[in-house]
């Protein structure tokens, strides 16, 4: 098939690590593949080594004149409300089916501009693709879901983890990583050498700043920026906190379990089905922060119990969030759309 991926994007977050982690797997599987928008740089250094052709998106109309030049292909993903009606404004002069994945647990339409682009894709879409159950229970329409997938990675030994606690995302409110901070404090972990590392930027930086300082731990607290080595930070990290409680999945703990760093994550969104599958997944209640840290502070005693949990978070990963079973779900979806 020929594939084109649209999203109206100049950055690299979740979203478009989703994006250029498909397009290489559908690049290998034989695919055609090309990739609209997302930043330049970061989006070829994703899919370095694959096949797939890439054109920069900031605007809706890049969008429609990135998708222009590749009239000639079988299927059009948009991804985001804005690339999905961009690729249904262009398709109109060449008809091809245009299908949308959903991210988020969201509705279409927090703005009048979006609520109008809303109509247009719920109009005009083949298909609805979204990354977790979550999702597909909170956005309007039917989906099919397909959840991400990893290529493999070789699970890290306990000896060669630090003594840090990993906190990765951005710094928005919705992240909640003021409840990572606090569950650090509560865990009493400081007493015993551990550090609070912090990767992603954001809004709430300087306020996150603050808090660590009123829970005691500004000094063991580390916020590293934003950075496009997460997956080191994550091979030498001791445990990673994940207290998003809106999140789709969570690419970030699905990462984590790949090389078999233990997770402790809210009770909510997309965690129930990436730890939530372990036997004894480490989730605490919405709002329960106490739990949280009682949580972290007794794998972080414990090294067999964390070894243990670790590498049956990466079985899961290993057989349940693969860029096979992604490929191969994606792909029922689109040959059900052309036929």
């Amino acid at each position: 098939m020929r594939i084109v991926h649209a999203v109206r994007s100049d950055g690299f977050a979740g979203v478009e690590s989703h994006i250029a982690r498909l397009a290489v797997g559908q690049a290998r599987a034989g695919h055609r593949v090309a990739v609209i928008g997302g930043d330049p740089e970061a989006m070829r250094q994703a899919m370095a080594g694959a096949d797939v052709r890439q054109r920069p998106a900031a605007t809706a109309s890049e969008v429609v004149r990135g998708l222009d030049a590749y009239r000639h292909s079988d299927i059009l993903p948009g991804h985001m409300t804005a690339a999905a009606a961009a690729a249904v404004a262009a398709v109109r002069a060449w008809p091809r089916p245009v299908v949308t994945t959903r991210h988020f647990a969201a509705h279409r339409g927090a703005t009048r501009r979006g609520r109008l682009a809303a109509t247009l894709v719920a109009r005009r879409i083949a298909a609805q693709i979204a990354i977790s159950e979550y999702v597909a229970a909170a956005v309007e329409g039917d989906s099919v879901v397909v959840p991400p997938g990893l290529p493999a990675a070789p699970v890290v030994p306990a000896s060669e983890r630090t003594r840090t606690v990993l906190v990765a995302q951005r710094l928005e409110a919705e992240k909640r990583t003021q409840d990572a901070i606090e569950i650090f404090a509560r865990s009493g972990l400081l007493q015993r050498g551990w550090r609070l590392a912090i990767a992603g930027d954001g809004a709430r930086r300087a306020h996150l700043g603050d808090t660590a300082r009123r829970w005691g731990v500004a000094a063991a607290t580390d916020f590293l920026g934003h950075r496009r080595d997460v997956p080191e930070l994550m091979r030498t990290a001791g445990l990673l906190i994940a207290p998003c409680d809106i999140e789709g999945l969570g690419l970030t703990v699905v990462e984590a379990m790949a090389v078999g760093l233990p997770v402790v994550a809210c009770a909510a969104g997309g965690h129930l089905e990436t730890v939530g599958a372990a036997t004894a997944g480490a989730l605490y209640p919405v709002g329960d922060l106490s739990a949280g840290a009682d949580l972290v502070r007794c794998l972080a005693v414990d090294d067999e119990r964390r070894v243990a949990y670790g590498a049956e978070l990466a079985q899961i990963q290993s057989t349940r969030f693969t860029v096979e079973a992604q490929v191969a779900g994606v792909d029922a979806v689109y040959r059900a759309v052309l036929s």
